[in-house]
């Protein structure tokens, strides 16, 4: 079932629900009011026949006559005087002739009780009794016949159920409507997740508003944010794994092929594949460090010591390559960062460093401390050419990792070079 049906269903049903039980509370409450009225009136009309026949004298029929002249019945009301010789009656033309029913007159005059209701063809009647023994025995019956005070309370319960269905029917019509509105914005959620495949994660939400269904299109949007990196990253990663690991694999694969029967060409092609495979094993290392770098957990921040981070990232230079290192400064002072993520990062540029640089060359290290926290590698080497290809992965994987490393921190990577005079690599993190 729709959820548009099930707003309106629910709605109609609490509406129903209500409705129903107002009415049938009316309803009690007004049969219960015109039975109150019947009774204080049967009450009344007995009390004054008594009344009447204690401050009357003469004989049984005369003193009945009498007092029937003065009354003046409802509709659906009745007086009579049962004597003996026969009964007297005063009663709208229209009301049933209970005068005639002697079953019923019968059941009132030998019932013990001085009210009662009897059944007879009009429906349910609602009597009264007086009963007198001198100057001759009577009984002075009065009542009402029910289905008739009744008719009016039936009535106005069916108006107030046919108002109750057109209400129901206006207020289903309102419900499907606001239904409508309320769903709108899920229904466009459902669409773009209908419309979204993994080839095109580019469709959003308008948001508009502040209510649940606004955080739901925000939440939904967060979460084809994730989606699009996280494809993002799978196929730059499938990209470089295919773009990096394509040449030792051939290399590999060319010198099996052609690899002959002398030992010594054995070992040599064995070396070669070794060497190939061990740079395999360190590309794959490397592509996977990039797609961590976009998990919540790639850093692991502490307090750090500056200057003892310091030393200890120029004590793993050194051993890099037989070059004239060169410590220019030392930050001052604690920092909270990746201690091990930002040594990479300096260990990265520098073994970048040892490869564009001869034997002997100089290269310089330092890290200082302002706003941010900065380490630097400066070479002497053939500088950069354009610097916009730097951290191009098509020119390797190592000035990516450092940029991705910066970036995991919320700093950057600043290049200074001068073509022919050697390029400084800067690695900035916030302090």
């Amino acid at each position: 079932m729709p959820a548009r049906v099930k707003i309106m269903c629910w709605l109609l049903g609490l509406m129903t629900l209500v409705l129903g039980t107002v009415v049938v509370v009316v309803w009690r409450f007004l049969l219960v009011d015109v039975d109150d009225r019947v009774n204080r009136a049967l009450e009344q009309e007995t009390g004054e026949f008594s009344t009447y026949a204690e401050t009357h004298a003469g004989d049984a029929r005369a003193v009945a006559e009498a007092h029937l002249r003065l009354q003046y019945p409802d509709e659906h009301e009745i007086h009579l005087a049962v004597l003996p010789g026969g009964v007297l009656v005063q009663r709208a033309e229209m009301t049933y002739a209970l005068e005639n029913d002697r079953a019923a007159l019968g059941v009132i005059t030998s019932s013990s009780a001085p009210w009662g209701v009897v059944s007879t063809p009009a429906g349910p009647f609602r009597w009264a009794k007086v009963h007198t023994a001198a100057p001759a025995e009577m009984w002075f019956v009065t009542g009402y016949f029910e289905d008739g005070v009744h008719a009016p309370v039936h009535s106005t319960v069916r108006v107030l159920v046919l108002v109750s269905l057109a209400g129901l029917l206006i207020a289903a019509l309102i419900a499907w409507f606001v239904a409508g509105v309320i769903l709108a914005p899920i229904r466009v959620v459902r669409q773009a997740a209908a419309e979204i495949t993994e080839d095109d994660l580019t469709r959003r939400i308008p948001v508009s508003g502040n209510d649940d269904v606004a955080a739901l299109a925000q939440q939904f949007n967060s979460m084809l944010d994730r989606l699009d990196r996280s494809f993002r990253l799978q196929r730059q990663f499938l990209d470089d794994a295919s773009h990096e690991l394509r040449t030792p694999i051939t290399i590999v694969r060319g010198h099996l092929e052609l690899l002959g029967d002398s030992p010594e060409e054995r070992a040599a092609v064995v070396r070669l594949c070794t060497d190939e495979l061990d740079r395999m094993a360190r590309l794959v290392e490397d592509l996977l460090l990039l797609v961590k770098s976009e998990r919540p957990d790639f850093l692991r921040p502490v307090v750090v010591s500056l200057p003892e981070l310091t030393s200890d990232i120029d004590a793993k230079l050194r051993a890099l390559g037989d070059r004239r290192w060169v410590l220019e400064s030392i930050a001052e002072g604690e920092a909270v960062l990746d201690p091990q993520r930002v040594t990479q990062a300096v260990l990265q540029l520098a073994s970048n460093a040892v490869r564009h640089t001869t034997e002997g060359s100089t290269i310089r290290f330092g890290s200082s401390v302002d706003t941010a926290v900065s380490f630097w590698i400066a070479d002497s080497g053939p500088g950069v050419s354009d610097e916009s290809l730097l951290f191009s992965r098509s020119t390797g994987l190592g000035l990516p990792i450092v940029k991705a490393i910066a970036d995991a921190h919320g700093g950057a990577v600043q290049v200074r070079s001068v073509a022919g005079q050697g390029a400084t690599f800067v690695v900035e993190v916030p302090r």
